[in-house]
């Protein structure tokens, strides 16, 4: 990296620019491609953001430690020198703290099935953030209950449409369509406009972690 900052540094092109891709390049997380039902009904199963805030690689890792396990209900899962990742806590108090939202939080990512950070030190005691959290579980069973709603209305809506139209009955034939068509058609919009809810809240929930750090409101961040 030494060798190529220099580089760039003899065809004119900022240090710091260098260093700052440099960093991004190392929190940079590849996630596989996605394929799938949950995928081609829901969409995505992550959410991540990024950003350069004050403050060197250990600081910054304890600061997003204690914002995670204090204010998100997570704890550690696993723990590396320039990454963290957590789980959503399953004991009984921090099930009801969820439950009665104490401190008027909605704990948007302990429905996730993890939560990871990577952090790569930037020249000048900065260092460049990203955090991705992953709610597979969550889409699987909320793509589970919208296929579920799209089975029970075929197996009601088409026998139900079958009898009309064998008895000639074109009244009731139409409205058959109404739990074979309609009603499956509803239940899946509505569970894709709650997942992608979710997941909208779910980013605002990690840049809020991300305005800790850079704004120096997470107790116990390194200066």
């Amino acid at each position: 990296e030494a060798q190529l900052v220099e580089l760039a540094n003899e065809v004119g092109l900022s240090r710091d620019n260098i260093r700052q891709a440099l960093a991004e390049e190392r929190a940079r997380l590849d996630l596989p491609p996605e394929t799938g039902a949950a995928f081609s009904l829901l969409g995505t199963a992550t959410v991540q953001v990024a950003r350069t805030v004050p403050g060197d690689v250990p600081g910054v890792l304890a600061g997003l430690d204690q914002w995670m396990q204090r204010t998100e209900s997570l704890q550690v899962k696993r723990r590396f020198p320039d990454q963290l990742a957590w789980e959503p806590r399953e004991d009984f108090l921090s099930t009801i703290r969820r439950a009665l939202r104490v401190g008027g939080r909605g704990f948007h990512l302990a429905v996730a099935t993890d939560v990871h950070a990577m952090v790569a030190a930037v020249e000048g005691r900065r260092s460049h953030v990203r955090l991705v959290a992953n709610f597979s579980a969550t889409r699987g069973q909320r793509a589970g209950g919208a296929l579920a709603a799209v089975a029970a209305g075929l197996l009601v809506g088409v026998p139900l449409f079958w009898m009309a139209t064998n008895a000639n009955l074109a009244i009731a034939a139409a409205l058959s369509l109404v739990p074979a068509l309609a009603l499956p058609a509803a239940a899946v919009s509505l569970v894709r406009r709650q997942y992608r809810a979710l997941l909208s809240r779910a980013q605002v929930s990690l840049e809020q972690a991300l305005d800790r750090l850079e704004y120096g409101d997470v107790p116990g961040r390194r200066p």
